[in-house]
């Protein structure tokens, strides 16, 4: 069994790796996608690696809920696997709710700046 602090340098190492992933993953993307598309590929990202849940009842420590979401659903089925996947469908809608209002806020004329204006003149040669 797991000591209290090696269980929680385990999940120190889980959230920082996690949380390295999300801007390696902000950093390429952001090179080839829109500002809007990338948000909600990291924050999705996010929600699906960040978010615990308990691997089963009676159980103190936490896990990551998609690999608990997985392993119930392989080993009990889908409603085994609920009491993971109803955090992970929670996170993954706010995930994609804040991009929206990301979108609709500050992200709103980002799209603008790298079409061509119409009503500029043609420069002289």
């Amino acid at each position: 069994m797991l000591s209290e602090s090696s269980y929680m340098t385990g999940l120190y190492v889980y959230i920082g790796a996690a949380l390295a992933v999300m801007v390696y993953l902000a950093w390429w993307l952001s090179r080839h996608w829109r500002p809007g598309t990338v948000v909600l590929c990291v924050l999705l990202a996010g929600a699906l690696l960040l978010t615990p849940a308990y691997p089963r009842e009676g159980v103190e420590t936490l896990a990551p809920a998609l690999i608990v979401a997985a392993f119930q659903l392989l080993t009990e089925g889908l409603d085994g696997a609920m009491h993971a996947l109803r955090p992970l469908a929670f996170m993954c809608a706010a995930a994609v709710v804040l991009t929206l209002l990301l979108r609709l806020s500050i992200f709103r004329n980002s799209g603008n700046e790298r079409r061509p204006k119409a009503n500029k003149p043609p420069r002289p040669a």
